[in-house]
């Protein structure tokens, strides 16, 4: 990954991109023994290779037909507008295939249940930025000119691939598969701040582009903290628990207080919600939206507010999930003996998640400070930086374009939320504490309660499962009524494996069935073939 991120030409690039692919694969298949294991690293394998080689022929059409592939000479090379849009598409696939843009997320979710833990961190955290670095690249520094057009089908993709990654997530009962599809959410989220960023430098407004690359630069940054802190803090819970199914767990803030505060921290962040990391970049990202208007094009102008909706949109419905994982999974009372004797992380465990935590918290805090670290970036690539969109004016107020648009003050707002926080417990802690009673509370007329009338993950998500359920391949087990031990599941699939990839495979298995038609065997065949194939180059090649 160091090496993609400093190579200057496209040899070395490749070659640091296919071994980061590689050892990637080794460290998904690390308990290579499961079949599954070894079938979700094929997927991951298989989609890195195809994004590979649209990658490849991507430097291939910016290298201009110089035979030079170094990044200095594809600068200079003279690309027509319709050469420079084949070579953004191809970045788009090539570099979208490793970063998980719907349709070519499939291997998400089923790498990172695979993968170890750290490995998934590592993932999630790093190796999909690199993929975002890369589109970064090709786009602003080696395409000759930028195209509104691309910025469009950009906000596309990424309105589709957060409101996918983010509705699936709400499905999901396996604790990493469900941040792996936010992977894809957030993935979605830094796209469309890019989107935006492409369609304000194509139509002329640079301050603008520069809020919007700045907006998906500190998601990035940010998704890689709170998202690195999620994965680990599950983990803990199932190394120490054994537990990834939801419906197995429940109360394991009792055995593991550090841990659920940790993940407490992340979803919090990851869900958006002031004063944490992911709310500064989510809204960096709605000003970049808001300021459509300034737009001469009266389309973007309809378009660009309806992603802001969906951002929206996708906040309120992330939120909503990890009300269901933290409540499901630490709250209530255990729903499994594995539950009752998990324990707390140890003190190395502890650490990894803490300084995770803290950042989430910090570049919540500063991220003023941080705007300033990242400027020179949006200087080197759009030729303007914060300092001429005023972004920037003063370390404790957040100001994008103007003062009198929007600003937002994260340590003022830390220290509102602080002080309402301690009124309450002052006030009802301390002046109606002898009033206070304490009771068993009503049991609905069950007295004899336990974890099964506890609220589960799959009936949380039941609501939202029936508003979108064209969005999903929903397959239900319905028991006999006469059944002794009746038993209800829903199993929600992606529509994409049986629209797109299933086709693709039933083509290639029937392409490679006729193909094995011409190995005979027979060695007289094979000499036709020799012969058939010299005398068409001598009747032909010239």
């Amino acid at each position: 990954m160091a090496l993609v991120l400093i190579a200057d030409d496209a040899y070395l690039f490749m070659v640091a991109w296919e071994t980061m692919a590689l050892s990637s694969y080794f460290l998904v298949t690390t308990e290579h023994n499961d079949p599954e294991i070894r079938k979700a690293g094929f997927i991951y394998l298989l989609i890195a290779h195809v994004g590979a080689i649209a990658i490849l022929l991507c430097f291939a059409v910016l290298h201009g037909g110089q035979g030079v592939y170094t990044f200095e000479a594809m600068r200079q090379a003279q690309l027509t507008s319709n050469w420079a849009t084949i070579a953004f598409l191809l970045a788009l696939i090539g570099f979208g295939a490793k970063a998980g843009i719907v349709p070519l997320h499939v291997w998400l979710p089923e790498a990172h249940p695979a993968a170890p833990s750290p490995v998934s961190a590592l993932l999630s955290g790093v190796m999909l930025k690199t993929a975002i670095y890369g589109l970064f690249r090709v786009t602003y520094d080696l395409l000759p000119s930028i195209k509104w057009e691309w910025g469009l089908l950009v906000l596309v993709l990424a309105v589709v691939t957060t409101l996918f990654g983010v509705l699936f997530a709400l499905m999901q009962h396996d604790l990493k598969r469900l941040l792996a599809y936010h992977s894809v959410e957030n993935i979605g989220i830094i796209l469309i701040g890019f989107g935006l960023s492409l369609i304000y430098m194509g139509t002329g407004h640079p301050v603008l582009a520069v809020l919007g690359l700045m907006a998906a630069l500190y998601h990035t940054l940010n998704h890689a903290v709170f998202k690195g802190l999620l994965f680990l803090g599950a983990g803990v819970v199932l190394r120490h628990a054994g537990l990834r199914d939801l419906g197995r767990m429940g109360g394991l803030i009792r055995v593991m207080p550090y841990t659920a505060f940790f993940f407490l921290v992340g979803a919090l962040a990851i869900s958006a919600l002031p004063p944490l990391n992911g709310f500064v970049s989510e809204w960096l990202t709605f000003q970049a939206a808001l300021l459509s208007p300034a737009l001469e094009h009266g389309v973007l102008r309809s378009i660009i507010p309806l992603a802001a909706a969906a951002l929206a949109l996708a906040g309120a419905l992330t939120a909503m999930c990890f009300v269901k994982v933290f409540g499901v999974a630490f709250l209530g009372v255990p729903r499994s003996g594995e539950a009752v004797r998990g324990r707390e992380a140890g003190r190395w465990e502890q650490l990894g998640m803490a300084w995770l935590a803290a950042l989430c918290i910090l570049l919540g805090l500063l991220p003023v400070w941080m705007l300033g670290v990242m400027d020179p970036i949006a200087l080197e690539l759009l030729d303007y930086s914060l300092a001429y969109s005023g972004v920037a004016p003063h370390w404790l107020w957040l100001t994008p374009v103007a003062p009198e648009r929007a600003s937002y003050s994260p340590v003022i707002f830390f220290i509102v939320i602080v002080a309402v926080v301690l009124a309450a417990f002052w006030l009802v802690r301390l002046l109606y504490h002898g009033r206070l009673r304490r009771t068993p509370p009503w049991d609905c007329g069950f007295p004899e309660q336990n974890a099964r009338m506890q609220d589960t993950a799959e009936g949380f998500a039941q609501p939202i499962r029936q508003i979108f359920a064209p969005v999903y391949e929903i397959e239900s087990h319905h028991p006999d009524p006469f059944d002794r031990l009746p038993r209800y599941f829903t199993e929600v699939r992606d529509h994409c494996w049986r629209w797109i990839y299933f086709p693709i495979a039933h083509a290639v298995a029937f392409c490679s069935r006729l193909v094995g038609r011409i190995q005979t065997g027979r060695v007289a065949v094979y000499l036709m073939y020799s012969f058939v194939t010299i005398i068409f180059l001598l009747a032909f090649v010239r």
